[in-house]
């Protein structure tokens, strides 16, 4: 039925419907510190080369682990655009009140903006962990059906998913605007628990194989760390969102096949690295990841000119091996991805 040709009780039962799921979002043990999250769409920071990139605020956590959550996700924001001090200086000797007011107002709005966006967030946290589809008309409802900031709340939270979560949320049909969320660059380990529910953890995952690939193809454990630290992931300390990483980045993606976490050769004292392990090699490209940080940075990949020849080169190498394996050659082998969960929806 065309949405002008709904009943109020149709619209009414959609929207308890979807109240009910929104009361539900504690029970699916979707963290309430996601709300805190930083509003800006952050940029992750990669040592090196990535300082060829737009100039990013870095954003810190001066409590040490133990911090405010809402700089705890974002490893660095670009800076708002703000007036210098003289040209408020200016506007408020000419009208004072008018300018304040503008101020005000203007808070007032990001920060309900803000809140949508955290609830949206939420909202499609919890549509992940049940393997369902979102309507549009659900989304309109967790935004007190502020459909004309609708398009920016969207692309905040779809951006916030995307980076915070590893998850892209895409479209699948035009007709009945219904969205999913699925894992980004081809990997199919979002990191939850097939017995207990969490939250996805592939943009961690993500975060570590860019920190790899723009240190020469290996990260030692303290430069891995050193990025980590600036999102308000500390080892040893339980993260709001990730728990306790450590145990995950050294031994669950290592057993998962995305990373290898190995001694250094002839160090003293024994220092260890990191490197990306047969599944990534397997489930993504390095051209793919190039694209994403490129995204993020509002630039291209050829902005990262070694990574970029490399990118190349591995996309070659790639076609020549699909060339030989079309030829009769015997298939590489890939990755299991039988640990995956959460990677199909129900409508």
């Amino acid at each position: 039925m065309p949405k002008d040709q709904e009943s109020p009780q149709c619209r009414h039962d959609q929207r308890i419907q979807t109240q009910s799921e929104i009361q539900g979002l504690e029970n699916a043990q979707v963290p309430k510190a996601v709300e805190e999250a930083s509003p800006s769409f952050p940029n992750p920071l990669i040592p090196g080369n990535l300082q060829e990139a737009p100039a990013a605020k870095m954003l810190s956590t001066p409590e040490g682990p133990q911090g405010s959550c809402s700089s705890a996700i974002a490893v660095a924001a670009t800076s708002a655009s703000k007036p210098d001090e003289g040209s408020i200086g200016e506007v408020e000797e000419y009208s004072p009140s008018t300018s304040q007011a503008t101020a005000a107002l203007e808070n007032v709005l990001i920060d309900a903006l803000d809140e949508k966006v955290a609830l949206l967030v939420n909202f499609m946290l919890f549509k992940y962990q049940v393997k369902e589809l979102i309507t549009k008309a659900e989304m309109l409802i967790i935004m007190e059906e502020d459909e004309y900031h609708f398009p920016e709340i969207f692309l905040r939270a779809s951006e916030r998913m995307e980076i915070v979560f590893g998850l892209d949320v895409k479209e699948v049909d035009r007709t009945s605007h219904l969205y999913g969320l699925f894992i980004k660059l081809g990997l199919t380990y979002d990191g939850m628990l097939c017995v207990e529910k969490g939250v996805p953890k592939t943009g961690l995952l993500i975060l570590i194989l860019c920190v790899i690939f723009m240190n020469g193809n290996r990260a030692t454990e303290e430069e891995v760390w050193e990025v980590l630290n600036v999102t308000g992931v500390y080892s040893g300390w339980k993260h709001f969102l990730f728990g306790e990483p450590r145990e995950f980045i050294t031994k669950e993606l290592v057993k998962e096949m995305y990373l290898e976490y190995r001694q250094v050769p002839n160090s003293d004292p024994a220092q260890y690295e990191f490197l990306w392990g047969p599944r990534a090699h397997a489930e993504t490209r390095k051209m793919k990841l190039l694209e994403f940080l490129a995204k993020v940075h509002g630039t291209d990949p050829s902005s990262f000119p070694s990574q970029y020849e490399e990118a190349l080169r591995d996309e070659a190498e790639r076609a020549q091996a699909r060339g030989l394996v079309r030829a009769g050659s015997t298939p590489m082998a890939t990755a299991s991805s039988s640990a995956m969960c959460g990677s199909s929806f129900h409508t």
